[in-house]
C-alpha cells in the first residue's frame, strides 16, 4: 500500500503523554579516580534530545503528518530546552507548567562507546494542573484525525479515562502505547499496543498461541477495545481485532538498537490512521517503519521517503 506524501500531509495526530529531555554527556576515561574506585569521565561532548513522548510526536512529523504534543512539565531550565527542541521539528507543542514539578530528565554518561551511569531527574505532577489539560484537549480534538496516548508512567496522563471518552465520543480513533499492570484506564480505546512483558504484565504468561488469543479476547471484551497489537521484536508484531487476527514477520535485517522502536510503530500507526488508513492495512507498514529503525543507532525516526522506497 502506498500512501501520497500529499496524503500524508493532511494527517494530524494529538500526542498526549509524558515528555522527557535525554541528555548525553561523552567523555574521555583515562584514569580511575583516587576517591573511590570508580572511572573519571573527561566531558568532551553534551548532546541534547527530546524523549518519550516527544520522541513519539517527532516520529510522526517526520514521516510527513502534523503532530500537536499535549504534556505537563516543570518551570525549569530542561521543560524550556526540550520546547524549544520539540518546536524546531515542527512539532506544536502545548505545554501545561507546574512549578513544584521537575521536568523528567535522563542524563547519560558515555565514555568508550559505551553508557556507564545514567541518572534520572523527575517527580509526579500535581492533579489541578492535568485536570486543565483535559480543557486544552477538549480544544485540540476537533482538529486532529488521531489521538496517540504515549504513556511512560509518569503521572502525566492522571485524567486518560475522560480523555478517552472524550475522543471516543467524538468518533476519533485512539492510540494508546500502555504502562503498568492496570490496563481499565484504557478502557474504549481503539487500539493498544504493548509488547511481549508488558501484556505478559497484565493476562500472564500464555502457555501456546491459542491460550495468547483467548486471552487478548478477553482482554479486548472486557475493555471495549477495538483491537489489541501485540509487538514481539524478532517474531514480528500480530493484530487482534473483531476479524481474528493479522500476523506480519520481522523485517530481516542487522539490529544495532531497538531503542525507540516501539515510539516509531505507534507513531506509523497513528499517522497512517490519521491519514483514513485502516489498522489493518497500516500493520505492515508499522512493521517496516520498526525494522528500519532498529537499524539506526540510538533513538531515531523514519523518514517517508524510507518508509516507501519499496513498499
Amino acid at each position: 500500500m502506498n500512501i501520497t506524501k500529499e496524503k500524508m500531509a493532511t494527517a494530524r495526530v494529538l500526542v498526549v503523554g509524558d515528555v522527557m529531555l535525554d541528555r548525553y554527556w561523552y567523555g574521555a576515561v583515562d584514569r580511575i579516580s583516587p576517591e573511590a574506585p570508580v572511572p573519571v569521565v573527561r566531558i568532551t561532548r553534551e548532546e541534547e534530545r527530546t524523549g518519550g513522548a516527544a520522541n513519539v510526536a517527532y516520529n510522526v512529523v517526520t514521516l510527513g503528518a502534523h503532530a500537536s504534543l499535549l504534556t505537563v512539565v516543570g518551570a525549569d531550565e530542561a521543560s524550556h530546552k526540550l520546547e524549544a527542541l520539540v518546536a524546531k521539528t515542527g512539532i506544536q507543542p502545548h505545554f501545561g507548567r507546574d512549578a513544584e514539578l521537575t521536568t523528567t530528565v535522563k542524563l547519560r554518561v558515555i565514555g568508550r562507546q559505551q553508557q556507564l551511569l545514567r541518572l534520572d531527574f523527575e517527580n509526579t505532577p500535581k492533579n489541578e494542573l492535568l485536570a486543565s489539560q483535559t480543557a486544552e484537549f477538549e480544544r485540540l480534538l476537533p482538529s486532529h484525525g488521531a489521538v496517540l496516548f504515549s504513556d511512560y508512567g509518569k503521572g502525566g496522563l492522571g485524567h486518560i479515562t475522560d480523555m478517552i471518552a472524550r475522543a471516543r465520543a467524538a468518533g476519533k480513533p485512539i492510540l494508546v502505547d500502555p504502562k503498568g499492570s492496570d490496563y481499565t484506564r484504557y478502557r474504549g480505546a481503539t487500539v493498544i499496543t504493548p509488547n511481549r512483558a508488558e501484556l505478559q504484565q497484565v493476562i500472564g504468561m500464555w502457555r501456546s498461541e491459542d491460550d495468547l488469543r483467548s486471552q487478548v479476547r478477553t482482554l479486548r471484551e472486557q475493555l471495549g477495545l477495538d483491537a489489541v497489537l501485540l509487538t514481539r521484536s524478532e517474531e514480528g508484531m500480530t493484530l487482534f481485532d473483531a476479524d481474528g487476527e493479522l500476523h506480519v514477520s520481522a523485517q530481516a535485517r542487522e539490529v544495532f538498537d531497538v531503542t525507540g522502536a516501539g515510539d516509531t510503530v505507534i507513531a506509523t500507526m497513528a499517522a497512517l490512521v490519521a491519514a483514513g488508513v485502516s489498522l489493518r492495512d497500516a500493520l505492515p507498514l508499522a512493521n517496516r517503519a520498526g525494522g528500519i529503525v532498529v537499524g539506526k543507532f540510538g533513538t531515531a525516526t523514519v523518514s517517508y521517503d524510507e518508509l516507501f522506497a519499496k513498499a
